[in-house]
């Protein structure tokens, strides 16, 4: 992932003629107004020096592991197979395994508010909130930044649908739109739904999918700096959904802000998990992410630093509020995380972050309800 950038054309001479190579045009953003293609790989684009004798260029497999698993493809995650089927195809652009931490942040928020009830209507609600925040929001979010990626892609990962072809620029960029409008449409009517005087949650969603897109798109494009992106990225997944759970079923009060935005923290942390298998592209690319800035040990020691010393300042505060057995169930569920850290993420991230994510984050996101229903009492 990365962006996107120049070449210029080689220039060949000879005693008699002089041939030109047509020069490739920047890569552009998704155009407002969708336009006809023909499904076509997306080429390969890297920097070159006309006087270099030779340059080193990161070698990336042209096609995907012939293992490939079809259960990944449709959960949009590394090792996943190639598919042909133009709806699986949408569904692995929008990354559902991305899908359980919004999912679980209006859980919380829905908790923290203190009014919901296990009724139809009130159950309802929750999963039109979790459609909402879930396959269309971060459906839309992910498949932007596979679109704004995809020269990065064409390098760590050429296999993938947008750079081998599989789908076409006008199909990825009507699927953004649909995801979009559609996340949109039903942020306002939960707002109605709630009878609200203010829309809220529709405000918190065209919010969130602005901040989507300035993270992936030019010329901001906040992911170029790895503290300031994943930040952001952190905000998205857990501070957002969290405040529209709330905000559906009570209001928003300045402690819950603050307490969301320091776990922001910690989503920072989970966010620089994925840098790591992007070092090459991110490299060659000039994006700064953390693993690239720090080196990969420095930048894995960041990562889970910020998820613990997150959970534990949280734990503090608990613990100050008077709210001793919520603080030690989050501590609880803490030491089992930073364990399997040691076990698997600190050895190597890159080898086994799936593996980390999988055994390690339920801990994390069980915290997050632990520290939602200690607010609400």
């Amino acid at each position: 992932m990365a962006t996107s950038h120049l070449l210029a054309a080689a220039v060949t001479s000879s005693s008699s003629s002089a041939a030109f190579r047509r020069p490739l045009r920047r890569l552009s953003p998704p155009p407002l107004s969708l336009t006809l293609s023909r499904r076509r790989p997306f080429p390969v684009v890297r920097a070159a020096d006309a006087d270099a004798k030779e340059t080193t260029k990161p070698k990336a497999p042209e096609k995907a592991p012939a293992a490939g698993s079809s259960f990944n493809q449709l959960l949009g995650i590394k090792g996943a197979k190639e598919e042909s089927n133009i709806w699986k195809i949408r569904l692995q652009l929008t990354k559902p395994v991305t899908w359980p931490p919004l999912v679980w942040g209006v859980l919380c928020g829905a908790a923290a508010s203190g009014n919901f009830q296990w009724t139809v209507e009130d159950v309802a609600k929750s999963i039109v909130c979790m459609l909402m925040s879930g396959p269309c929001l971060t459906g839309y979010t992910q498949t932007i930044n596979d679109w704004y990626d995809r020269d990065i892609d064409a390098i760590n990962e050429p296999y993938r649908p947008i750079p081998s072809g599989a789908i076409s620029e006008n199909e990825v960029i009507t699927q953004i739109w649909v995801l979009l409008l559609a996340g949109l449409g039903l942020g306002a009517l939960l707002d109605v739904w709630a009878g609200h005087d203010y829309p809220i949650i529709f405000y918190l969603a065209l919010g969130g999918s602005l901040l989507s897109y300035i993270y992936s798109a030019p010329p901001l494009k906040l992911k170029q700096n790895g503290w300031i992106g994943n930040f952001a990225l952190g905000a998205s997944y857990i501070g957002l959904p969290w405040w529209a759970g709330q905000a559906l079923f009570g209001t928003l009060t300045p402690d819950i802000v603050v307490l969301t935005c320091l776990y922001s923290i910690a989503g920072l942390g989970i966010a620089i998990v994925n840098d790591f298998k992007s070092i090459e592209g991110d490299r060659t690319l000039g994006l700064q992410s953390l693993p690239v800035a720090f080196g990969m040990d420095t930048a894995k020691w960041i990562c889970v630093g910020a998820i613990d010393i997150t959970q534990l300042s949280v734990a503090g505060y608990l613990l100050s509020t008077g709210k001793l057995y919520y603080a030690l169930a989050l501590l609880g569920l803490t030491i089992p995380q930073v364990i399997l850290q040691f076990q698997y993420f600190l050895k190597d991230p890159v080898k086994y972050d799936v593996k980390y994510q999988a055994s390690a984050q339920p801990f994390f996101v069980f915290g997050l309800l632990v520290t939602a229903l200690a607010t609400s009492h």
